[in-house]
C-alpha cells in the first residue's frame, strides 16, 4: 500500500487578543517536513521554512559592532532573530519585547518546538510589552537594537506600528543606542521614507535587499542600518 501525503493545512493555535487573531498554523513542504506558519489577522507574518531574512536581521547588524554586549530585540516572532543573536558568544544579554502574550507561551510551552531550547539560554529576557513603550521606557543602553514588528511601513499588520517608523521613535532608538552603536529595521518591501528619515535621524542609513523564496515564490525583503555615533 502507498502512503499518501497530506496536503492539508492544520491549525495547531489560535488566541484573540484585543489586536486581533495569532494563529499558528502546521503545512507540508516539498520537502518533506512541516512548516510551521504565523499569521497575524489573517496576514503571513513569517514560517519556519525561510528564515533567511529573520536571521540576516541580526547577523549583520552582530558584524557592524565590535562587542555587541547587550541587544534588544523588538518582535518575538518565531525566534530566530533571537536564536541568531545567542549564537554569538560576545552578547551577554538579549532582551526582546513582544505585544502577543500568547505567543511568548507558545514558544516557552513548545507549541514552537524549538521554542524552549532558545527562551531556555539564561541571556534572554522576554518582555509582553508594546515596543514603543518599551523603548520610552528603557533605562539603559544597547549595542544593537533589532525592530520586526510588524511587515515594514508600506504594509502594516497594526495601524498602530506606524510610528515605530517615524521621526519620534526613532530618536528614542537612537538615544538608547550607545556609541557606535547600531539600529536595525525589517521591512517586507522597499521603504524609502523610513530610509530618508534614519538618515535624517542618524546623518547616513543603509539599504540591504535580500532576494528570498517564499512559498516557492521569488521576494524580496529589506534592512534598514544605521548607527549612532
Amino acid at each position: 500500500m502507498v502512503a499518501v501525503e497530506s496536503t492539508e493545512i492544520v491549525e495547531i493555535a489560535r488566541a484573540e487578543t484585543e489586536r486581533g487573531d495569532v494563529v499558528l498554523r502546521r503545512r507540508p513542504s516539498e520537502a518533506g517536513a512541516d512548516v510551521l506558519e504565523l499569521r497575524v489577522n489573517g496576514v503571513f507574518v513569517m514560517d519556519t521554512l525561510e528564515t533567511t531574512s529573520e536571521i540576516e536581521l541580526a547577523a549583520q547588524a552582530l558584524e557592524l559592532v565590535d562587542d555587541p554586549r547587550s541587544v534588544l530585540i523588538g518582535g518575538l516572532g518565531l525566534g530566530f532573530t533571537l536564536q541568531r543573536v545567542l549564537a554569538d558568544p560576545r552578547v551577554e544579554r538579549a532582551a526582546v519585547v513582544e505585544i502577543e502574550e500568547p505567543l511568548i507561551r507558545w514558544m516557552r510551552e513548545g507549541t514552537v518546538p524549538h521554542g524552549p531550547a532558545i527562551l531556555a539560554d539564561r541571556r534572554a529576557t522576554i518582555v509582553n510589552a508594546d515596543i514603543a513603550m518599551a523603548i520610552a521606557e528603557a533605562r539603559s543602553t544597547y549595542d544593537l537594537v533589532l525592530l520586526d514588528v510588524d511587515n515594514g511601513p508600506g504594509y502594516l499588520v497594526h495601524q498602530a506600528n506606524e510610528a515605530v517608523y517615524e521621526e519620534h521613535f526613532l530618536q528614542q532608538c537612537r538615544d538608547l543606542l550607545s556609541p557606535g552603536g547600531v539600529l536595525v529595521i525589517w521591512s517586507g518591501n522597499p521603504a524609502p521614507e523610513l530610509l530618508e528619515v534614519m538618515r535624517e535621524v542618524f546623518g547616513a542609513a543603509e539599504e540591504q535587499r535580500h532576494d528570498v523564496l517564499l512559498q516557492d515564490r521569488p521576494e524580496g525583503y529589506y534592512l534598514y542600518l544605521a548607527r549612532s555615533t
